[in-house]
């Protein structure tokens, strides 16, 4: 049976830094409350994060009337979530080209035969899917599938879906494209847990090319875990204002014991010893040291992992997409790894792979 690889990964991210903006945006929402407001700054400024992008641009000051620039975002008046989506079917398709056309380049666009999409952060029919098809000139017979609502973990289970396509059909050549704009589901709250949860999140696309042919990363075995009794911890609801996303701080401690009960079944017939690259979605500062604990890493192995939080932030599906472009481009060949992610459910899908070189 044929082995699947994923051949290129791409990425990019909108031209907003807003990180330090949206920071001070959240505590002007406490200005009434100065001890809460301190704790609220010591907790966001404790998050391993110095940058994140959104697909709009801020306001000339995070206390003035607007939190963006176009009037959107005004305060007690949010848009609802028609609006928002509006504007999701607007930045989404030209943030996810940006990152297939460099997946792309020098490829044959017409030997693509499947197109594999995940996003949670928005919905439109024609879609993406539709979108990006037409925008980078993909065939119109192309196989078409969206992943929709899955969270964070999504983007893992587009590759495993992709290598089940490879392995059944050799010739296939699999774009997979991950997109999310999670700034667009900015809420006026002081609800301190909430507010240190916006505190993650940034918007990013990342793209792979998925087939047989033998380097990039080997897709080699996917596993999945939900943790018993944490389905509230974690979850993502449509409202009228906006996606809700709900964040518990008790998620690192259902992923540290998640993984201790479960390291083996993920790892199959390797050990954590045996494992020299650790792909692992950052979810947090907090999340990115719960694993760290839990499988007795050193101090070095998500070093990755922790630059993209760094950098960029959780930018959901495309998250793990980041850390894995990051290892595809500077570890060398023969190195055995282990991806995972998180989300609702609460849900770790893993996957095994090794480093093939580049063509």
């Amino acid at each position: 049976m044929p082995q699947a690889y994923a051949n290129r990964i791409s990425t990019s991210v909108p031209i907003h830094d807003v990180h330090r903006f949206f920071i001070d945006f959240a505590a002007s929402q406490l200005t009434e409350e100065p001890r809460r407001q301190a704790i609220f700054g010591r907790m966001a400024d404790r998050g391993g994060i110095e940058h994140r992008f959104s697909c709009f641009a801020p306001s000339e000051s995070p206390q003035g009337a607007s939190v963006d620039h176009d009037g959107i975002f005004l305060r007690d008046a949010f848009p609802g979530t028609a609006k928002r989506m509006d504007m999701f079917a607007d930045a989404a398709p030209v943030l996810a080209s940006k990152a297939v056309e460099k997946v792309l380049a020098g490829e044959d666009r017409d030997r693509i035969t499947h197109l594999i999409v995940t996003t949670c952060t928005g919905f439109s029919a024609p879609g993406l899917d539709l979108e990006i098809m037409a925008r980078c000139g993909l065939p119109t017979g192309v196989e078409r599938t969206i992943i929709g609502f899955m969270g964070c973990y999504a983007a893992i289970n587009a590759l495993k879906l992709a290598r089940h396509v490879v392995r059944s059909e050799p010739h296939a050549r699999v774009l997979v494209v991950n997109v999310e704009l999670c700034t667009l589901h900015l809420r006026q709250t002081t609800e301190m847990e909430k507010l240190l949860s916006f505190c993650l999140w940034g918007d990013g696309s990342a793209a792979a090319l998925v087939t047989a042919d033998p380097f990039g990363l080997r897709l080699e075995r996917f596993q999945a875990v939900v943790a018993a009794g944490t389905a509230d911890l974690m979850t993502w609801k449509v409202r009228d204002d906006g996606f809700d996303m709900v964040l518990s701080g008790q998620v690192p401690g259902a992923i540290h014991t998640a993984l201790q009960e479960n390291i083996g079944t993920i790892l199959g017939s390797k050990s954590v010893p045996e494992i020299d690259l650790w792909a692992v979605h950052p979810g947090g500062r907090s999340v990115l040291d719960a694993v760290e604990r839990s499988l007795d890493l050193d101090k070095d192995a998500l070093n990755t992992a922790r630059g993209i939080l760094r950098e960029n932030g959780n930018m959901s599906s495309a998250t793990v997409m980041f850390v894995l472009e990051r290892m595809l481009r500077e570890e060398a060949s023969g190195k055995l790894g282990c991806g995972m992610a998180f989300g609702p459910g609460l849900t770790a899908e893993t996957m095994m792979f090794q480093t093939c070189g580049n063509a």
